[in-house]
């Protein structure tokens, strides 16, 4: 059993969670808590490196259950709770974190992506690639300024998404545009725009484009999109988080595709 936060694995789940540049030179992800582990074993993920605490996991059902798969595992290790901290991101570490490859998922049918234009709060980005991966989204498109896709908050806002959704970031506008020559529609989410998301045909080829919290959508973004859509609104408010709204935009999606238009 490990018990010294300065081991070497506790150095380098650490490292990786905080350097942006050594993730992607090694192209791993840090996986932390019961259900983002158990989940990225069910979507047969390897993991490169564990360290579980087998006290705190048996305290849940959940945790039993996968401290169970755990022991098995090749380059897992048993910790105390102190350790599994020290390596840990959260405020109240659930006694596993681990690391893995970064996913290779191949994009789905063409139908339906998802462009994100430098959205810059992990948990936003996190919270998009989840409903991205509920409706279903053949792709999510990252543009040059957007979050890392596999910063230790996107990849727990996400929830397991990163091992079933195909994504790609830092992508040039040049080479966003080339993925969208193919798309019939591309609709720019703007609060100042008057056709309502509803309106919208999202039965053929489309591609929404979602923009940075506080600026909205670029020029370069704008000039992609063949159409603008708000999501009309009674109150207030002016406009909505944008991980609340593409949600809400495509959930519309979804409906029309699987029931519609009407």
């Amino acid at each position: 059993m490990i018990t010294s936060p300065a081991n070497q694995h506790v150095k380098r789940i650490r490292s990786l969670a905080s350097d942006r540049h050594e993730r992607r030179r090694e192209r791993m992800l840090v996986l932390e808590g019961v259900r983002l582990v158990a989940d990225a074993l069910e979507s047969g993920a390897t993991l490169t490196l564990t360290l579980y605490a087998p006290d705190q996991l048996q305290l849940t059902p959940a945790g039993a259950a996968l401290l169970q798969k755990l022991r098995y595992l090749p380059a897992s290790y048993e910790a105390t709770p102190q350790v599994v901290a020290a390596a840990s991101d959260t405020v109240h570490p659930q006694g596993v974190v681990a690391l893995a490859s970064w996913p290779h998922v191949a994009p789905g049918k063409p139908g339906l992506l998802l462009v994100i234009d430098a959205v810059q709060d992990p948990g936003n980005l996190g919270t998009l690639l989840r409903s991205a991966e509920a409706v279903g989204v053949a792709q999510v498109l990252c543009s040059v300024g957007t979050v890392d896709l596999y910063a230790p908050k996107v990849v727990r806002s996400a929830m397991g998404a990163h091992f079933r959704l195909a994504m790609e970031q830092d992508l040039s506008w040049d080479a966003i545009g080339e993925r969208l020559a193919s798309v019939d529609h591309v609709y720019a989410a703007d609060p100042e725009a008057r056709m309502p998301y509803y309106a919208a045909d999202w039965r053929q080829p489309s591609a929404l484009l979602v923009g940075n919290e506080a600026h909205g959508l670029s020029d370069a973004a704008r000039r992609l999109a063949t159409k603008q859509i708000a999501i009309p609104m009674r109150g207030g408010t002016e406009s909505l988080n944008v991980a609340v709204a593409a949600s809400v935009i495509l959930f519309e999606a979804l409906r029309q595709r699987t029931l519609g238009r009407s």
